[in-house]
């Protein structure tokens, strides 16, 4: 009985996910087929990060896509694509988003040098990183410093997370609004470890 019920909570976290049944990671069917408690949770996570009160659902899917490219998961990436342009996202959007990750990458790298080092030549001497899409992004200053805040998050940048963050709340973003989009960050995080 319990095993049916493993696999009907495993059938639902698909579904929330939009993901097929050769989607499924060896992870997340190892928990399944072992009636391990956590799939319930993993699917309570994951339903109750999509649907975050400070998120519309578009904004939701398109940050869970952004964890996915970063993660490199792409059974979750074309789900998550899918779910997005469902949810009315455009193709420049999502375009967007793969920018901004591969940006934030590039930025997290460096500036976690910088900060780690804390060496004088480091600080002072110019990046010499274009980051153009940062200036009139197609998905608008706020979100795009809510994703670019999200995946510093994810890479462990203290500098940019807390430049993201001053950016947002300068913006007038809720803190409950930037805490929704890390919340939801670390649940994908956290389904692609076992996708």
């Amino acid at each position: 009985m319990e095993t049916i019920t493993q696999n009907e909570t495993l059938n639902s976290l698909a579904k929330v996910v939009n993901l097929q049944d050769s989607g499924l990671g060896l992870g997340i069917k190892t928990i399944a087929q072992a009636e391990h408690k956590y799939i319930k949770d993993l699917k309570i996570n994951i339903s109750n990060a999509l649907a975050y009160e400070n998120l519309g659902a578009n904004e939701a899917n398109l940050l869970a896509l952004a964890v996915a490219i970063n993660e490199k998961n792409t059974p979750l990436i074309e789900s998550f694509k899918g779910l997005s342009i469902q949810n009315g996202a455009t193709e420049a959007q999502i375009a967007e988003v793969y920018a901004c990750v591969s940006l934030m990458n590039v930025n997290n790298v460096f500036y976690r040098f910088r900060h780690f080092t804390k060496k004088e030549y480091y600080e002072n001497t110019p990046a010499g990183i274009k980051m153009t899409i940062m200036m009139q992004p197609v998905l608008g200053k706020e979100f795009f410093e809510l994703l670019s805040l999200a995946i510093s998050s994810l890479n462990g940048c203290e500098l940019c997370v807390t430049s993201h963050e001053q950016s947002l709340i300068g913006l007038g973003t809720s803190t409950a609004r930037i805490y929704d989009a890390v919340r939801l960050a670390a649940n994908i995080k956290g389904l692609t470890v076992v996708n």
